[in-house]
Parts: structure tokens; C-alpha cells; sequence
């Protein structure tokens, strides 16, 4: 089942990236900025999400954006990627379009840059 909001969507994402699942990632990416690839690192491992507020994205939205913190270590140093994403409905199911990040240590897409 899909996830049934945007929220629930970017938790969903977290997961993935945390086992890996580059399939689920882009499958859940907008056609318009959805990459050919990813290449997760194995070295990183997500240790925690914290969701920090939300705009539209509900049952009954068509657009909706998630501010949230996700905590990671790489290489035994802690990281943190703050980001806000931005979700559209693509034929009624959410899809991660693009975001802001603000760590140096963060790439377009939610994941860290080597």
C-alpha cells in the first residue's frame, strides 16, 4: 500500500535509505527530477529521524513539504541532514520531488555526499 501522505512518504524514504533500497527510492521519485541511478554508500548507517513539521500534504492535498533531521554516521562520525522536501501526488500516490538542505555534507536527493 502507498503511503497515504507526504509524511508518512519521506518516513518510508528513510527506511530505504537505511536498508538501502535503491529500487523503493526511485520508484518513489517525481518522473521530472527522478535520477537514472543511485549509488548508496554502504559505509553510512542512519541511526535516527526526527520530524520537524509539515505543510500541506495530507489526504486531501495535492502538494505537501517535510522539514526533518536525519541523523547518520559515516566513517564513525556523526552527521545530521536537514532537509525540506517536497512532495507532489503523481496519479494519487505521493512522490519526492526535490528539497533544500542545509549541511555542507548533504547532495540533491537526501543523501550524503562522499
Amino acid at each position: 500500500m502507498a503511503p497515504a501522505t507526504a509524511e508518512l512518504l519521506m518516513r518510508s524514504r528513510y527506511s530505504a535509505f537505511a536498508v538501502r533500497d535503491a529500487a523503493y527510492l526511485l520508484r518513489t521519485w517525481h518522473p521530472s527530477t527522478r535520477p537514472s541511478a543511485l549509488d548508496l554508500d554502504p559505509g553510512t548507517r542512519w541511526t535516527r529521524l526526527e520530524v520537524l513539521g509539515t505543510t500541506g500534504g495530507g489526504l486531501l492535498h495535492q502538494e505537501g513539504t517535510v522539514e526533518f533531521r536525519a541523523h547518520h554516521v559515516e566513517a564513525g562520525r556523526p552527521y545530521e541532514l536537514h532537509e525540506n522536501s517536497r512532495f507532489l501526488r503523481v496519479d494519487g500516490r505521493w512522490t519526492y520531488v526535490d528539497a533544500v538542505t542545509a549541511p555542507r555534507n548533504s547532495a540533491p536527493g537526501g543523501f550524503p555526499e562522499p
